[in-house]
């Protein structure tokens, strides 16, 4: 865990469980996994959580409660934006509702943090919220057995009282944020009408990395038929926030520029918050953005002349996706020299706080 990170839409990471599994593209280059397999690897956090092939480190599924982290957040009393489980994912397979519960407890009693959870697993964390399997009561065990800073028996039984309240108001925590990583339509098809159909107060999507285009315009349909189907306008459901990026690291896949584009404008069509984290390695040409100084430099502005509408990269993309910019070269110059601007702008937007 960290308290301070870099990750651009975070103020720290929290670890109360690690470990995870492959479950789809991109999960092929996850820094979680890379990091657990090599300078991590003897760690207790992560020992033995992956295995060697001839990719690198790979998740074996087993899954680790750090029960040493888990109240971390309560000694923070400065309000931050915590990651919950960055280098792992709260509803994998191999991990028990209860290691769930003792999470969540622990949000519910930080109401002065705002926790990003963000998972590819949106099935299990609806039937958790909805199937009546959150248990945020399990708090007073987190409380006596897991958090070693005193507690008055008043301030004991305020925490529990909140937790019951929230129990009642149908398990949404207003201080948490639900989520799920979707790096292609197939994924975002699969994922996002689960995530809208899961109570929370926010909803947001990762698109990172993103490996294809993505449209939502399938998902504001199927909402507005539900809608007019119940004759309820409370059942409308939206995504509250979309964060993009592109891949990092070695063996980092390139992102088509528009793609990126397509979310942003999407978003600003919908007025949805969008915040645009990186390029990642690759960029569209060098000197196709205003303002980008690269070094001349082979090994920083080595271009890369694959045609991104060919045969390397699949099924040929439709008019709607591909512009007439010449910019379907990229140039793999690394994340620090690649930035965040997006056709020269910095998107940073945030979903309004709702308590």
């Amino acid at each position: 865990m960290a308290d301070g990170t870099k990750i651009e839409w975070t103020d720290a990471t929290w670890n109360p469980i690690t470990g995870c599994a492959v479950v789809s593209p991109g999960c092929t280059n996850c820094y979680a996994m890379k990091l657990a397999g090599t300078r991590l690897r003897n760690h207790e956090s992560r020992k033995g959580l992956t295995k060697d092939s001839k990719a690198g480190p790979v998740w074996t599924g087993e899954m680790r409660f750090n029960r040493q982290w888990l109240d971390q957040p309560l000694r923070w009393s400065k309000p931050r934006m915590i990651f919950v489980c960055a280098h792992g994912d709260l509803f994998a397979e191999g991990v028990p509702d209860l290691w769930i519960d003792h999470v969540f407890s622990v949000m519910a009693l930080a109401p002065q943090h705002t926790f990003q959870v963000l998972t590819k697993r949106p099935q299990r964390m609806r039937e958790y919220f909805t199937g009546r399997r959150a248990n945020f009561g399990r708090a007073s065990e987190v409380l006596h057995e897991h958090i070693s800073h005193g507690l008055s028996e008043a301030e004991h039984q305020d925490a529990v009282d909140l937790l019951d309240l929230f129990d009642s108001m149908g398990k949404i925590l207003p201080n948490v944020w639900l989520g799920v990583s979707i790096e292609d339509q197939k994924r975002a098809d699969e994922r996002i009408p689960i995530l809208l159909d899961t109570p929370a107060a926010v909803r947001w999507i990762s698109a990172e990395p993103l490996l294809g285009p993505i449209s939502f315009r399938w998902a504001a349909w199927q909402l507005l038929s539900k809608m007019e189907a119940t004759n309820h306008l409370d059942g409308l459901r939206r995504l509250d926030w979309v964060v993009a990026g592109g891949e990092s690291g070695a063996g980092a896949r390139p992102m088509h520029p528009d793609w990126a584009r397509k979310l942003r404008d999407q978003c600003a069509e919908a007025q949805v918050p969008f915040l645009f984290k990186q390029w990642g390695e690759w960029v569209p040409q060098v000197g196709a953005v205003e303002g980008w100084t690269i070094p001349d430099d082979p090994e920083i502005s080595r271009i890369d002349h694959r045609d991104w509408e060919g045969d390397h990269w699949g099924e040929p993309y439709s008019p709607m996706w591909c512009d007439e910019r010449n910019d379907d070269t990229v140039s793999r110059v690394g994340k620090r020299y690649a930035g965040r601007l997006l056709d020269g702008v910095e998107h940073n937007s945030f979903p309004e706080v709702r308590r």
